[in-house]
């Protein structure tokens, strides 16, 4: 059979969407009804469609047909879009509430150019067809697929003859509302979402408290761009705007709020205005324990409030992303080794990978091999992986397979990655140092920040890259941002060592003293932060202290020298001649 005959087919999670009683409430008011479907489309249905990884394959008036790869993602999609769709009417005339019928099932389809067809499609429409307004149902191939996956219940509707199939369809219905095991008999249940297999966070509506309407226009806007600037992080599912403002002039209870959401994490706020002044607080809780992961505030000056509006939600959204991983780094510690998946694997690196030293990258290189095995287009661990090889290769002994291992992982990361600024930073990080393609790193680092402008780990890693390229006023620039952006990140270290350089390379070296300083303080046992010292010192006359740094560099790295530091890194000579000079006054080989 040739290959333009050969029908192309694949396994697929299909949900079929419409709107019921769509002809009275186009013959009600069409332009309305219209307008309004292209809202939930455009506010909440196509955002929860891409933060689930599916595809719109098309729409009919009334209908939407969306594939997924996974059942879990289908599920979690249709069962978070009904609940927006709830929330979304909650103010609306019951005449004109635009409700979904939704069906799921899984089958084998056949594509052909971007649409679908066969049995599996057919099974879906009809599980829609049995669905009553604002429910879901699935097939019985769904409902085992699911398991105990999600947090919801389903309620067994028995077998159905359904037109155009020829067996009957075991159809099970989908139950949000979950009784909590604490409720207090008599009470009403709250909605209980299901909580994505990612870390997942709401920003709750700002309070106002000054009070006048302006400040609330203000703290809303506040509120809005930093839902938005979340919404750019990968590794994140974040609660679109308009579910958020449901709770808007409401009293909140945490708990209740990350049930009903169906989030891990909640981002709450106040916004005061003083003068000429404001001032702004947030805090981030872990819902379903109530412990604080993360508060701060800010306080500024109102002298232009579209600037100050950017900053601060920079500088929150820079300060939550930390935050939020080192609180999913220790709920995974938490969780029973027998239950990990691929990202908790990742997150199980992490740790040993952050302090840059080899024996801990060589603990977490096999972590990442086993969540690759698990998804081999997982951007995030290949990223890991390449600067787990760049570490053991810079300071475990320079062999080739793990020069190899940084610069195929960090291409993987790129190439698999072009929507997660972390992973972007981490292969552009890999090329940068050990494949010493520059121009390479540079776009995967400005396509890091096209994505997510706040992160702050392609600032540090884009740091270090250029000032050992030879640019150290680029070193430091982008070592001082991502300090601003993170100052409490445990990676400070990092650039830190590129704002060290940077001064050392423009020879200023009382102010590279007190970075080296600052180096060490963060990670007094990586090698780099007392070479830093060792030239530092050389060069202010500290003799005693350079060449006692400098035996601290040969006890962490015995076979250390210095012509082989510069060339592993690739160093520009406007940095490589003076730093040299320096660690051979400190006593270290040539």
């Amino acid at each position: 059979m040739s290959e333009e005959s050969r029908t192309a087919r694949r396994l697929a999670a299909i949900l079929a969407a419409d709107v019921a009683s769509y002809s009275r409430l186009m013959g009600a008011d069409e332009e309305g009804t219209l307008a309004a479907l292209k809202g939930h489309r455009r506010e909440l249905i196509d955002p929860l469609v891409a933060q689930h990884q599916g595809r719109v394959v098309k729409t009919t008036g009334d209908g939407l047909l969306i594939e997924f790869a996974s059942i879990v993602d289908a599920v979690r999609c249709a069962v978070v879009m009904q609940q927006g769709m709830e929330d979304r009417n909650a103010n609306v005339n019951e005449s004109q509430r635009i409700r979904f019928r939704v069906g799921i099932n899984v089958g084998d389809v056949i594509v052909e150019d971007d649409d679908i067809f066969g049995d599996g499609v057919n099974v879906a429409a009809r599980l829609e067809a049995l669905a009553q307004p604002g429910e879901i149902c699935v097939s019985a191939t769904v409902r085992e697929h699911v398991g105990e996956k999600l947090p919801i219940g389903f309620v067994d509707l028995g077998e159905h003859s359904v037109k155009n199939i020829a067996r009957p369809v075991h159809v099970h219905r989908i139950e949000t509302r979950v009784e909590p095991k604490n409720a207090v008999q008599g009470e009403p249940a709250h909605a209980m979402l299901a909580l994505p297999d990612r870390p997942s966070i709401a920003v709750l509506p700002f309070t106002n408290m000054g009070g006048d309407v302006e400040q609330d226009y203000f703290a809303d806007g506040i509120v809005e761009d930093i839902i938005t600037g979340l919404a750019r992080i990968k590794w994140l599912f974040v609660i679109a705007r308009n579910s958020s403002f449901a709770y808007k002039g409401r009293s909140v209870d945490v708990k209740q709020a990350g049930r009903e959401l169906g989030v891990r994490y909640i981002l709450e706020g106040s916004v005061r205005k003083a003068s000429s002044r404001v001032r702004v607080s947030g805090q981030l809780v872990e819902a379903d324990t109530g412990r604080h992961v993360w508060a701060d505030r800010y306080d500024r000056t109102l002298d232009d409030v579209f600037a100050l509006q950017d900053e601060l939600t920079m500088s929150v959204v820079a300060a939550v992303e930390p935050s939020v991983r080192q609180a999913e780094i220790e709920r995974v510690k938490r969780k029973r080794p027998d239950s990990f998946d691929a990202y908790d694997l990742v997150l199980r690196a992490i740790p040993d990978v952050y302090p840059a030293m080899p024996e801990g990258a060589a603990k977490a290189l096999p972590l990442l091999e086993r969540a690759l095995s698990m998804e081999p287009d997982y951007a995030l661990a290949h990223g890991f992986a390449s600067w787990a090889h760049e570490i053991v290769f810079a300071r475990g002994g320079g062999r080739e397979e793990n020069r190899l291992g940084t610069i195929r992982h960090a291409h993987a990361a790129i190439a698999h990655g072009r929507d997660d600024a972390v992973a972007l930073s981490l292969g552009g990080f890999g090329l940068g140092m050990v494949a010493h393609d520059r121009q390479a790193a540079r776009q995967a680092f400005e396509a890091a920040l096209a994505l997510s402008p706040s992160c702050a780990l392609t600032y540090m890693f884009g740091g270090v890259v250029m000032v050992l390229a030879g640019n150290p006023d680029r070193g430091i620039e982008w070592g001082e941002r991502a300090l601003r952006l993170s100052p409490f990140d445990p990676m400070s270290y990092v650039p830190w060592f590129s704002i060290t350089l940077g001064h050392f390379q423009r020879g200023e070296y009382e102010a590279a003293a007190e970075a080296a300083q600052k180096v060490f303080q963060a990670n007094p046992y990586w090698s780099s932060a007392h070479l830093l010292l060792a030239a530092t010192h050389a060069k202010l006359g500290r003799h005693d202290a350079a060449k006692s740094a400098a035996a601290r560099v040969l006890e962490l790295e015995p076979d250390f020298t210095i012509s082989g530091w510069c060339a592993a890194f690739d160093v520009h000579p406007s940095l490589a001649e003076p730093f040299s000079e320096a660690l051979i006054a400190a006593g270290l080989p040539a």
